[in-house]
């Protein structure tokens, strides 16, 4: 049986996922003047192989390549499996520039930030600190990416067409609280149920709305509240 590596209970713990060494290195190096705040463990491959070893892990932070053995969509992969089997670790992809398609599927697959090759290594603690406290890190550009897409998000309804309800009473509560910013833990505390309830409730939830992230849930949720107002 795999046994999960101990992270150091006092910092921050770090999974890179990238394609080679020498990447995965030149990223570690960007902690070097931190040691005493983050604990780095690093995974390099194929989506498959990489996919294989995340038990092993459970990283307060994990930053994924978006490109992984010549495959554009394989970080994205590993990020899918990331956001299902972990879901307390915060996710950010590394991208090679602000490209529209790629900044909005990293942040539909759940990822927290997006940062680039180009950007300077030493802003690279920054964007992990950031996201590890439950910000988001995107720059204007990607945020003008999220704006587009979400403006041409299909309209959202509570009722099917024959004006029928879509939710049941506890469904619209855990939207009602994912919309106010809680996490799953927070809702099954506030709602006194298993968290797994929560998960098996929002999976629902997903397919009663046709929706597939946390963001359109909540974009769902809005909507709502703007129409009754």
């Amino acid at each position: 049986m795999t046994q999960s590596l101990r992270w150091p209970k006092d910092r921050i713990s770090v999974l890179i996922v990238t394609a080679d060494n020498m990447t995965s290195e030149m990223l570690r190096n960007a902690f070097a003047h931190a040691r005493k705040e983050f604990a780095v463990e690093t995974l390099t491959g194929s989506s498959q192989k990489i996919i294989g070893q995340l038990g092993a892990h459970k990283p307060h932070v994990a930053l994924i390549c978006g490109e992984l053995e010549g495959d554009p969509q394989a970080g994205f992969k590993v990020l899918q499996k990331l956001r299902d089997s972990h879901p307390h670790t915060a996710a950010i992809m590394l991208l090679q520039f602000s490209e529209p398609d790629r900044v909005v599927g990293a942040f539909r697959e759940g990822a927290r930030g997006v940062f680039y090759r180009t950007h300077s290594l030493k802003a690279l603690s920054k964007c992990i600190r950031m996201v590890h406290q439950g910000q988001i890190w995107a720059g204007n550009e990607d945020l003008e990416h999220i704006l587009n897409a979400l403006a041409h998000l299909k309209q959202l309804q509570f009722n099917d067409a024959n004006g029928m309800p879509l939710l049941t009473h506890r469904e619209g509560d855990v939207v009602r609280l994912v919309a106010d910013g809680l996490k799953n833990r927070e809702i099954a505390q506030r709602l006194n149920v298993a968290e797994h309830s929560i998960r098996n409730y929002l999976y629902r939830i997903f397919d009663k709305l046709g929706v597939s992230t946390r963001v359109e849930l909540i974009l769902y949720a809005f909507s709502q509240r703007d129409r009754s107002n």
